[in-house]
């Protein structure tokens, strides 16, 4: 079974084929600009979008977008909430455009005092107001009390809430193992829990953790250097079965170092 599913990493955007070859995978993911940034989606590949597009199609492999880290739609503040969905519709606009399998964006959060409710029902309206053209994969999140999917409860109570959205069918899931684990959720069952809620898994981050369960922060590591168990993780992964991108530190030679650890364990 291990080797049936596609192994990459998370690459610089500037020539994402390259990367995949130095890592002899067809599975990559990458930011469209800087992940701190409002400015909007930048494609640095030689070729624009339409020669990104045409030449991972040609080499077989996978493209995968990360939207920027500043996107919460989930806010009851209006000068954060209107600019990322602003964001949110560039993303994806600039990521169909490149042939991307999926864009993959944060849950979001509110302040500690605010009714998570307000904050479901801001994701329904922005599904509700996003030209969903690719799969939208929300990812869960490491930290914060109030954050929107932390918590298995909190991941549910958004899923309930886009699903009276228009394009809720375009919606999928991205597992972070790291923050699973650093969110306080079991690992043992993570793979069930969260598609009894979600009915699907599209996207595995596979990455082990520098801190201790349920900590909150969000530091990934290479494999076997960190707080999650070897068997535990691997476990994940192969009941996953989606792709995996591994958000792990280094370059291409930590890159392969990790995927044979992986793969071993499969």
């Amino acid at each position: 079974m291990g080797a049936m599913i596609s192994i990459g990493a998370h690459v610089d955007q500037t020539d994402p084929i390259a990367e995949a070859k130095a890592r002899d995978t067809s599975v990559v993911q990458f930011f469209l600009g800087n992940p701190q940034s409002y400015k909007g989606p930048v494609i640095e590949y030689a070729g624009g979008a339409e020669g990104l597009k045409s030449d991972a199609e040609e080499a077989g492999v996978d493209l995968y977008v990360h939207a920027p880290y500043l996107i919460n739609v989930a806010t009851t503040n209006n000068r954060l909430r209107i600019p990322s969905r602003k964001l949110i519709q560039s993303h994806m606009d600039a990521a169909a455009s490149i042939g991307a399998k999926g864009l993959i964006v944060h849950g979001g959060h509110l302040k500690d005092d605010e009714d998570s409710a307000i904050g479901f029902d801001n994701w329904r309206k922005a599904i509700a107001a996003t030209d969903i053209k690719i799969p939208l994969l929300i990812e869960n999140t490491a930290g914060g009390d109030n954050a929107m999917t932390r918590y298995l409860e909190r991941i549910k109570g958004v899923w309930d809430a886009i699903a009276q959205a228009d394009g809720a069918e375009n919606v999928g899931f991205c597992l972070d193992t790291c923050h699973a684990h650093a969110g306080g959720n079991s690992l043992e069952t993570v793979v069930d829990d969260v598609l009894a809620i979600t009915g699907r898994i599209d996207l595995v981050h596979a990455n082990d953790s520098r801190d201790a369960f349920d900590s909150g922060a969000d530091r990934h590591t290479n494999f076997g250097q960190g707080h999650i168990e070897a068997d535990l993780l691997a476990s994940v992964i192969r009941d996953a079965k989606a792709p995996v991108v591994c958000e792990t530190p280094g370059g291409a030679q930590e890159h392969l170092a990790d995927f044979a650890w992986l793969r071993e364990r499969l």
